[in-house]
């Protein structure tokens, strides 16, 4: 069994990474093609209108999140990681399927917006569940190297960046603007839909590991997660922040290419391709580095490092506009969210004991992902309109920055008052496998 154990493990990875690929390149994909979608399902009087309309719509859909969260969460939590997993990539598919088959505004009116954003909500419900689920059993079958193996799960947002940003050049530079126009931006959808069958033929073969198999479980995760472990779930939503509003604004790039830089569009996928190349590579060193100096120390570095470089990363960009800015800028954004990134799902994990685990990291990460991820887009659009201010996407990331440092200094707190509060047999309860809660001293 031992000589089997690498196999099995590089299976997993790959079982669990297919599904949450085709979340995150169904969400690359509606943001980078954002301009055509607008057009199609979304005609307004005057762009800006049309671009938030669109963007309201994608970051609208978040709102179901944490209800799939602790719908999908909690089934994983009480009938296992491998039933969640293959309930949230069918539900993926559905909603993809929609959105590649369904005809534009001029063809069925108030029906096209309607369908696609009826979509976007199935897939906010799947891909509720689907990180909870997945990061969990990464961890729970390689309990000792967490920040490497849990990086993957992020490892594979990048990949499927890379994969949407280069569908995006391909596209641009073979197809004439009409084409890629008129039918050209739907071909990454329906490639999207080759993705999910081969997730759920991967998935049959998973197992749950030990660790959640042999553990006592509850009736009622939710009602625990809420009642007893609140902090946990406000830790992870802040710890978060920075991370997922830098995720989706690389999801924006190829439209602020556009509209702000006035650079081609082949340019904008062209940088989002480059940055999912180092979100790709960086992320799974990131996550083994996270193992050995610690994650809390890796993490506020590079928190540290995006509040006070943002600002000046993109004034520069936009003083200085040409290709070369543009990469510097993605690359920077890229490089700062690997490294961040690959320490965080195994932060969040070690926050929740393995009763809990899925509904927890489910809650955090969805209601995060909602406040902080689904409505960047959109607001970094009315950043640019109300204030004419080109590297006003800077600001939002040092507020966002600001507050996932907050969040880790209480995680830090927290674990230094751990002896002070332990007398109350409640707080007693929820410290249950928190001593690895930020692997903070070296494997």
């Amino acid at each position: 069994m031992m000589q089997k154990r690498p196999l099995s493990l590089t299976k997993i990875v790959l079982a669990t990474s297919v599904g949450n690929a085709l979340e995150w390149f169904d969400i690359a994909i509606y943001g980078f093609f954002a301009i055509y979608i607008a057009k199609h399902f979304f005609p307004a009087g005057n762009d800006t209108a049309s671009m938030l309309l669109t963007f309201g719509s994608f970051g609208a859909s978040y709102l179901v999140r944490p209800l799939g969260g602790m719908v999908l969460g909690a089934y994983a939590d009480r009938r296992g990681r491998k039933a969640a997993l293959v309930l949230s990539v069918t539900l993926m598919m559905v909603g993809t399927a929609i959105i590649a088959l369904i005809p534009t505004y001029a063809t069925i009116g108030l029906a096209a917006p309607l369908g696609v954003f009826a979509a976007r909500l199935i897939q906010g419900f799947s891909a509720g569940g689907e990180f909870g689920a997945s990061t969990a059993m990464l961890i729970e079958h390689a309990p000792h190297r967490r920040g490497f193996i849990a990086s993957w799960q992020f490892a594979t947002q990048g990949c499927a960046i890379l994969l949407a940003s280069g569908w995006g050049y391909v596209l641009a530079k073979t197809l004439s603007p009409s084409e890629l126009d008129a039918w050209g931006w739907r071909v990454p959808f329906f490639f999207g839909l080759l993705i999910g069958p081969v997730g759920l033929y991967l998935r049959r073969f998973l197992e749950d590991a030990p660790d959640f198999s042999e553990a006592t479980r509850t009736a009622t995760p939710v009602r625990d997660v809420f009642k007893t472990q609140k902090w946990r779930v406000l830790a992870a939503i802040g710890a978060l922040t920075v991370s997922t509003s830098i995720n989706y604004l690389l999801q924006y790039v190829p439209t602020f290419t556009i509209r702000e830089l006035h650079l081609d569009t082949s340019t904008g996928f062209a940088a989002s391709t480059f940055a999912g190349l180092v979100l790709t590579v960086v992320t799974p060193l990131a996550g083994h580095l996270s193992d050995r100096i610690g994650r809390l120390k890796q993490m506020v570095i590079t928190a540290v490092l995006c509040l006070v470089t943002a600002w000046p990363a993109f004034s520069y960009a936009v003083g200085h506009v040409s290709v070369v800015s543009l990469f510097v800028l993605v690359g920077w954004l890229a490089l700062l969210k690997s490294i961040y990134f690959g320490a965080l799902p195994a932060l969040m994990a070690e926050l929740f004991p393995v009763a809990t685990r899925a509904t927890g990291m489910s809650i955090g990460y969805n209601i995060g992902v909602t406040v902080f991820g689904g409505f960047t887009p959109m607001i970094i659009v009315w950043l640019l309109s109300a204030t004419g201010n080109r590297s006003a996407p800077g600001f939002y990331l040092m507020f966002t920055a600001t507050v996932s440092l907050a969040a880790l200094v209480g995680v830090a707190r927290s674990q230094s008052g751990r002896g002070r509060r332990g007398a109350s047999a409640s707080h007693r309860a929820e410290q249950t496998d928190v001593a690895g809660i930020a692997a903070d001293s070296p494997h």
